[in-house]
């Protein structure tokens, strides 16, 4: 037991545990005790990493790399992320440019603890990734949500980001496609943003993790399509959890201004160090392998996206945004706010989650996560069969409020 006098740090006493992470091991916990539940709460994709990425980290621990790398991680997976860069997208990077992490949500850890000092504010479009805000308050920023509406397909508003912006204003944050919405930013709105960003010298940090999960034509609308000149404002955050499968090998990467990197290096140093030696290898495989997959990917997602979309707009005062990238749903089931069920009220997100787990045993993350609690986020990565006893449960236990 620890002393009595003893107090925890006041930077872990401001943040709570990640959400998402919590509702999967809660479903996971009740699956274990018995009962039949669909989990619609995980936010990674449910076909198997690709053959040869698996034989390639296989391979790299059977010879012998199961050592330290350097701390930004090996140079072929560096030089790697360069080539991707501009064979995709005709960006020029240099392997002294690209941090390895341990997956992309280290990375943007390390973005934050290396650009932010106490008092500086750090712009998140809401609704946002659950580990934003919490990230930028550990780092000691303070997050300035930035309200998007349903109505607008969550676009920005450039007058309304205008309104949140301040003098301590130090970066941005864009997530295109996003998680929880899957919306997909405007070239338009992002050419307002890069311009506000160059006016007043703010570094912008796009976490791109979904890029190869896009339902439309072309490549994703990107603040480097809208202001190229901005690259040197710009870190870029991506890794192959979502578009290979490999959310347990644990491997993401940041890009862009030397300065920013070099002294991320210095964070992962003392922290990490290197992300694992055959998941490095693993990646390495992606990037320069077969590229089918990300492809395959998006068409088994496209029949459950639409799926899901048609079955919740037709629930009485249910609207839902059609999701243009990532695999997520996120409906507005405001209008059964203030209903009940056997004494249970529903006041808002958390509580209407806790009823479908509860009563129509279907894991769900509730919106206030995002900083949106009239919604609710579901993940279409799981089966069709799965998605249609889903939303028969959910329309039975919509149903049943009164």
């Amino acid at each position: 037991m620890l002393p009595e006098k003893f107090v925890l740090a006041e930077r872990v006493l401001q943040v709570a545990p990640s959400p998402t992470l919590a509702v999967n091991a809660k479903a996971k916990a009740l699956r274990a005790a018995g009962a039949d539940i669909l989990n619609f709460s995980v936010g990674e994709p449910d076909l198997p990493t690709p053959a040869h990425v698996c034989e390639a980290g296989k391979q790299a621990i059977d010879d012998g790399y199961t050592r330290y790398t350097p701390v930004a991680g090996i140079v072929e997976l560096r030089e790697a992320v360069c080539a991707k860069l501009q064979n995709d997208q005709g960006w020029d990077y240099a392997p002294d440019q690209v941090q390895v992490s341990c997956g992309g949500k280290h990375g943007l850890y390390n973005i934050f603890q290396a650009i932010l000092n106490p008092g500086d504010e750090v712009l998140i479009p809401a609704p946002y990734w659950v580990s934003y805000p919490p990230m930028v308050q550990l780092a000691g920023g303070t997050p300035v949500i930035v309200p998007l509406k349903e109505e607008n397909n969550f676009d920005f508003d450039p007058a309304t980001l205008a309104r949140y912006a301040t003098p301590k204003t130090k970066a941005i944050v864009l997530n295109s496609p996003s998680n929880p919405t899957g919306a997909v930013f405007s070239l338009e709105s992002l050419v307002a943003v890069a311009k506000m960003a160059r006016d007043h010298g703010w570094l912008v940090i796009t976490d791109d993790m979904y890029e190869e999960l896009y339902y439309a034509e072309g490549k994703v609308p990107h603040i480097l399509h809208a202001d190229p000149q901005l690259k040197d404002q710009v870190v870029l955050s991506n890794g192959v959890s979502k578009s290979f499968a490999m959310t347990g090998w644990r491997i993401g990467w940041s890009v862009g201004p030397i300065e920013v990197i070099k002294a991320m290096n210095k964070i992962q140093s003392q922290s990490t160090s290197n992300p694992a030696a055959p998941s490095q290898y693993a990646a390495l495989a992606a990037l320069t392998g077969p590229q089918d997959f990300p492809r395959l990917l998006r068409e088994a997602f496209i029949p459950r996206r639409a799926y899901f979309v048609k079955a919740l707009e037709s629930i009485p005062g249910v609207s839902c945004v059609t999701p243009m990238g990532a695999f997520y749903v996120f409906p507005n089931f405001s209008a059964y706010y203030g209903k009940s069920f056997k004494g249970q009220v529903i006041d808002g997100s958390v509580a209407l989650a806790d009823y479908f787990l509860g009563e129509a045993k279907v894991a769900s993350v509730p919106g206030a996560a995002f900083g949106a609690d009239a919604f609710i986020r579901f993940s279409f990565a799981t089966s069709m069969e799965r998605i249609e006893k889903g939303m028969e449960r959910i329309k039975q236990a919509l149903a049943n409020l009164r």
